[in-house]
This record gives C-alpha cells, sequence and structure tokens, in this order.
C-alpha cells in the first residue's frame, strides 16, 4: 500500500493559477499592487455579496490587526475573544497593547458562547472596564450563533470583529461567513478552502473604510510628493503575484468547498456505528459549513478507553496526518494570565477532539488509508 504523507489539509490548484502568475510576470508587475490584487479583491466582494468592500492584505492576521485599529482599539482596551482559537485571533490584540479576555464555547458550534459572552461583559462593566470589540470566530469553517451573538454586541453597544478565517463559502440562512461582523476577515493561508500561498483580506461596510485599512497597510503615508507619515503603519499589502494565484483559486473555490463536504460526508459514513465518537455537524439547516476540518470528539468512557490520542497515533504511524482541537487560549502558557469566563467547555473538547484529514484533493485511496486505520482501532470495541 502506498506509504506517502496524507496531509490535514495542503493546497489545492485549480490549473488556471499560472496564467495569473504569468502574466504578472509579462507585465513586470512585480509589487504590492497591480491588476491581480485589483481582481482578487474585486472577486472576492462579489463571492460574499453583501455590497462589502474588500481589501487583500499579506495575512489573515495582518486584516486581523487592522481590524482593531479601525474599531479603536488601543492601549489598555480590553478585546472580548472565544478562548477556543488560533493564538493569530488573539495576538494582534497584544500587538495594540490592549487585553484579551477570553469567553467558553458552547457545545452546538464549539464557538463563542452569547450567554457567557453576556456574562463577561456585564461582570467587565462592574469592574469600570467597558469591552471596546469582541472577536467571533467561525472555527474549522462552522458559523458561530450569528443572530445571538449580534444581539449581545447589540445590547451593549460593541462591535463586532468577525474571524472568518477557516469559513470562506460558510454561510448563515444564505449569508456568506464574512459580512456578519462590523469587520470581516479572512485568511488563504495553505492550508485554507483557497490559498494565495500567503494572505488574507478585510472585509468591510463601506469603500472608505476600506481605504482606510489600506493607508495602514501601506506605511500610512500621507498624500504628499514625498514620504510624510502623520500616523504609524504597517507593510500589509498582498502582492500581485499571490493574488495572482488566488483569481485562479477564486475558479474553483465552490467546487473544493463541495469535495470538504463530501468528504465530511464520508467520516460521517465511517463513524456511523462506531460508538462514543461523534462528527461534528451544523445544529440545523439555518447553518451552511465549508466543512474546512471535519472534526470529531471521542469519549473514552464508551470506547473502552480509545482516546483520540489513541487515534491520532494510530493515524501518524500510518503516515496519516490528523491533529488535536486548537489548544484553548487560557490554557496557553503565554495568554494564561489573562481572565476567562466559563467552565470547562472548550478544554473537554481539546481534550476529545481530533481534526481528520479534510482536504479537497484527498483521493479515493487515501480515504482507504484511513479508514483501515480507522477500523482497526475501533475493533477493539467488540472484544
Amino acid at each position: 500500500m502506498n506509504n506517502s504523507k496524507i496531509w490535514l489539509s495542503s493546497p489545492h490548484l485549480g490549473g488556471t493559477e499560472y496564467a495569473f502568475v504569468q502574466d504578472a510576470f509579462s507585465s513586470n508587475w512585480i509589487a504590492p499592487l497591480g491588476p491581480n490584487v485589483d481582481g482578487f479583491e474585486l472577486d472576492l466582494e462579489k463571492y460574499l455579496g453583501e455590497s462589502v468592500s474588500v481589501g487583500a492584505l499579506s495575512a489573515g492576521t495582518a486584516a486581523i490587526h487592522l481590524g482593531l485599529i479601525l474599531l479603536g482599539v488601543s492601549k489598555n482596551d480590553e478585546v472580548l475573544v472565544q478562548t477556543h482559537t488560533h493564538n493569530a485571533s488573539v495576538n494582534p490584540i497584544i500587538y495594540l497593547g490592549a487585553t484579551p479576555i477570553f469567553i467558553d464555547s458552547e457545545l452546538d458550534t464549539f464557538n463563542l458562547c452569547p450567554e457567557i459572552l453576556e456574562q463577561a461583559i456585564v461582570d467587565r462593566i462592574k469592574k469600570g472596564k467597558k469591552p471596546k470589540a469582541i472577536i467571533a470566530v467561525h472555527l474549522y469553517g462552522m458559523p458561530y450563533k450569528i443572530e445571538a451573538i449580534r444581539s449581545v454586541a447589540d445590547k451593549y453597544e460593541i462591535p463586532i470583529l468577525e474571524d472568518s478565517a477557516e469559513a470562506l463559502g460558510s454561510n448563515f440562512k444564505g449569508q456568506k461567513c464574512g459580512t456578519f461582523g462590523d469587520i470581516g476577515i479572512l485568511s488563504f493561508n495553505g492550508n485554507k478552502i483557497i490559498t494565495t500561498s500567503g494572505g488574507g483580506a478585510i472585509v468591510t461596510k463601506t469603500k472608505a473604510l476600506k481605504e482606510k485599512a489600506l493607508f495602514f497597510a501601506t506605511q500610512a503615508r500621507d498624500v504628499a510628493p514625498h514620504f510624510q507619515h502623520s500616523e504609524i503603519g504597517y507593510n500589509y499589502r498582498l502582492s500581485n503575484i499571490c493574488a495572482g494565484i488566488g483569481r485562479g483559486q477564486m475558479q474553483v473555490v465552490d467546487a473544493h468547498i463541495e469535495k470538504r463536504r463530501a468528504i465530511h460526508d464520508f467520516y460521517v459514513i465511517l463513524f456511523k456505528n462506531i460508538e462514543g465518537v461523534n462528527v461534528s455537524e451544523v445544529p440545523n439547516a439555518d447553518y451552511y459549513s465549508n466543512y474546512w476540518l471535519t472534526t470529531i470528539q471521542i469519549d473514552p468512557k464508551i470506547t473502552r478507553g480509545i482516546t483520540r490520542e489513541t487515534l491520532r497515533l494510530a493515524l501518524d504511524s500510518e503516515n496519516i496526518e490528523s491533529r488535536p482541537f486548537w489548544k484553548p487560549m487560557h490554557m496557553q502558557p503565554v495568554f494564561e494570565k489573562f481572565p476567562y469566563y466559563g467552565t470547562q467547555i472548550a478544554a473537554s473538547l481539546f481534550e476529545n477532539g481530533l481534526c481528520l484529514p479534510s482536504g479537497s484533493n484527498l483521493t479515493e485511496e487515501e480515504k482507504n488509508r484511513i479508514s483501515f486505520v480507522v477500523k482497526k482501532i475501533f475493533s477493539k470495541q467488540s472484544v
């Protein structure tokens, strides 16, 4: 049997990317601006709908950083953020000298819990510090509880930065993720639904706000014939070459999402009759997930001691990559000193959760290899 590496989520080219990149070379647009950048932004705006404006940037983390600046976050402010996320959702808070306030998950989507979010807001206000922003994340491509989170945010007049890094193409009631927040962000890292090898985007409600973001993203250069700067800026623009890859990727984004959803269906069938393993699925028909990563929860009390580590190590021994859930941020050494609101939901998800190979280029042979390992491990249940 072929033992080549099966990756968790590897890049999947559509075939037309090279033409856009070659055009950049032919026209000498080897810079962080150009026709591909403009075209990629337009492609994303058309795809997302809702009359949004999109600015292409060097990374999703850069988009979060600029988004927080646009929302007025500065030194000593507090920002509410779900603890069950990647540290890229949190680091920009620290860049600005602000304080992250971590919020637990809920069990329907594994995302920000609206009830605990409100409890935290009330408590922070009692302590004399009203939070400046909320970062809500669509983890693993699953939309968070959009209406409930928006209701809390509006009640206390706190803006939402919507981290849609993993959720391009996911939607709630037909509206694309990335368009619900006061500001949204996307990621095009090499493991995402589409990639520009590295890159991201900021999604704004107005063209003026996009232009403000791009002002900061291009070193905050004032209008003058010489280099003049009245504010601190950053070098965050996406290159014309990388944007060319993105333009090609946009031509296959829906097809690749359908492939990921088909892989999710494969796992639902694979684990259907295995006791103690739950495949994560949307709560109801209002939610549409791109299933960027298919995830499972393993209960060792039911599986006779088989844990997520049992399966992860078994897959690893066959050169198949899987990954534990994101370790909660409030449990990370670098962040453990910051306030946390909640119980043990995020911690339990981390302890029992496993992300499975979900790339849109996963082959039938690779699915067979995964099936073989899963069936071998869980055949012990019947012993």
